[in-house]
């Protein structure tokens, strides 16, 4: 299977437009860890309902897609950790036999994201979430080549992100500490470079990447390069120009 990428978009810390993130591209470094965007385009009382993890891929989100997409598309939001800080703070108060906010439960779900964005969006099309370790990002990406085979008359809207974890789980992932997201609007057909993929067993050896896979992924997309794999402890991960 293979899809063509009609646009993308991506936030982190210091990128926030095309021109700051082509000139990441072009001299790529370690994401920053703290930071998050406004999200003045969400009504204001739906803004204030959203965590830094939610504030970061719905703007991925809208920046990936006109207004005639926006309420159309079919969607698969990927992250490895999704909002499990707020599940941690929750079940801190709950040890504590402290007050469990009833809000924060509804937002630390892994579909928070893809409710949030049905709902600013009014958009009632399929969607996914998904969380596959290192392999979010691929396995994100996969999940939305499926939405195309079922549905190809459809485009489909890739959002992958993550923000750090806390300290309580930190020490135990192997992974740079970074707040992002990226999105990629995916189509059967139309103007743009057409990305297929392979999966194949995992490489003796994989070493801990500089920043996340997605970011890795743009990089890739914005050079001349034929291929991009992708290695993670279990999956050798195969981007092609097709």
């Amino acid at each position: 299977m293979s899809a063509v990428v009609l646009r993308t978009s991506a936030w982190a810390p210091g990128i926030q437009d095309e021109a700051e993130l082509k000139a990441w591209c072009a001299s790529p470094t370690p994401l920053l860890a703290e930071g998050h965007p406004d999200a003045k385009f969400l009504p204001a009382m739906l803004r204030r309902r959203c965590t830094p993890l939610t504030r970061i891929m719905l703007t991925a989100a809208y920046g990936c897609c006109d207004e005639t997409e926006i309420g159309q598309v079919r969607t698969v939001f990927a992250s490895r950790h999704g909002s499990i800080n707020e599940s941690i703070g929750l079940l801190d108060a709950i040890a504590k036999s402290a007050r469990v906010s009833a809000a924060t439960f509804s937002h630390s779900v892994h579909n928070a994201q893809a409710g949030l964005y049905s709902i600013a969006a009014a958009n009632r099309r399929a969607s996914s979430s998904l969380a596959g370790n290192e392999d979010s990002f691929p396995a994100g990406f996969l999940e939305a080549l499926t939405h195309l085979q079922r549905e190809p008359q459809s485009k489909v809207l890739l959002v992958m992100g993550d923000v750090p974890l806390s300290p309580t789980f930190a020490a135990l992932i192997d992974e740079p500490a970074a707040s992002y997201a990226v999105g990629a609007l995916l189509s059967s057909s139309g103007n743009g470079p057409r990305i297929s993929l392979e999966l194949q067993p995992a490489p003796e050896e994989a070493s801990t990447p500089a920043w996340p896979a997605a970011f890795e992924f743009l990089r890739w997309l914005n050079g001349v390069q034929p291929e991009l794999s992708v290695h993670t402890p279990k999956r050798r991960w195969i981007f092609r120009r097709a």
